[in-house]
């Protein structure tokens, strides 16, 4: 199914009074809820194809092609606690795709450590091909950018992490 497609559906959902919808064709599974009348959840699953089964040689051949290696030393990740509640979230006022520039060869809106106000552009976010720039809502520093350029996005996802000033 293209992302085509996909929007078309999203579009004809949204116009009707359907709240809960599922569509499958071909292993491919789309599930979409709205909720208070704006297509909220729109979820596709990947599907794994199948793969061919690979010949195993016998254990002790295995065992005759090389010497054992040294295991590299495991290196121990410290995940520090951070406190979210003194952030702001910057989110997605609708589903659709996010883009971190006005154009695919344009540096982006902003950047890790950028400072910024409310009404500073912070990304683009199209929806049935309309391209809404979307405004930090929050004035300081931009800490994280929680999606990928180009990836899609659903209403209300968190796109930024700021610490406010």
């Amino acid at each position: 199914m293209k992302l085509q497609d996909i929007k078309a559906l999203i579009e004809a959902i949204d116009a009707s009074s359907i709240t809960n919808f599922t569509f499958e064709e071909d292993g491919t599974k789309i599930k979409m809820k709205k909720v208070d009348g704006k297509v909220v959840q729109v979820e596709q699953p990947i599907v794994q194809q199948p793969v061919a089964p690979v010949a195993q040689a016998p254990v002790e051949a295995v065992a005759q092609q090389a010497p054992a290696e040294k295991e590299a030393p495991v290196q121990e990740v410290v995940e520090e606690e951070v406190d979210l509640s003194s952030f702001e979230t910057v989110v997605s006022p609708m589903v659709g795709t996010f883009y971190a520039a006005p154009s695919p060869d344009a540096d982006p809106y902003v950047k890790k450590g950028d400072v910024v106000d409310a009404s500073t552009v912070v990304c683009i976010v199209e929806a049935m091909k309309l391209f809404n720039e979307i405004e930090a809502e929050v004035s300081g520093e931009i800490v994280d950018i929680l999606v990928e350029d180009g990836e899609l996005v659903e209403f209300d996802q968190p796109l930024f992490l700021v610490k406010p000033n």
